[in-house]
């Protein structure tokens, strides 16, 4: 387990890069309420050049999974790439918190 960035690009601007977490999140969790944690933990930020960035904590193997989905839901072009340090450190400890007996 480890911390990956869903690079989500070709926006025109921030209100459009916004505009996108919606299904993105959907493509990580398809239910927006729902009881108990989810099975990955999640979180959003904006780089610099307008791309949204998707911060997950799981395997290589299920980021890549979900990076698939998450192009599908927004129509964007994604690159998955490990977390740059210091970005979304909360998520690791987020599942561990959520997810003891794992």
């Amino acid at each position: 387990m480890m911390t990956f960035e869903i690079r989500i690009e070709g926006f025109a601007g921030t209100d459009e890069a916004l505009a996108m977490q919606e299904p993105a999140a959907r493509a990580l969790c398809p239910v927006a309420e729902h009881n108990g944690p989810c099975e990955v933990p999640w979180a959003f930020t904006l780089a610099d050049n307008h791309d949204l960035v998707l911060g997950i904590y799981t395997t290589r193997q299920r980021a890549a999974e979900l990076t698939a989905g998450v192009q599908q839901a927004t129509g964007h072009p994604t690159a998955l790439t490990e977390a740059t340090p210091g970005h979304f450190d909360d998520l690791a400890e987020q599942y561990r918190i959520e997810h003891p007996s794992t």
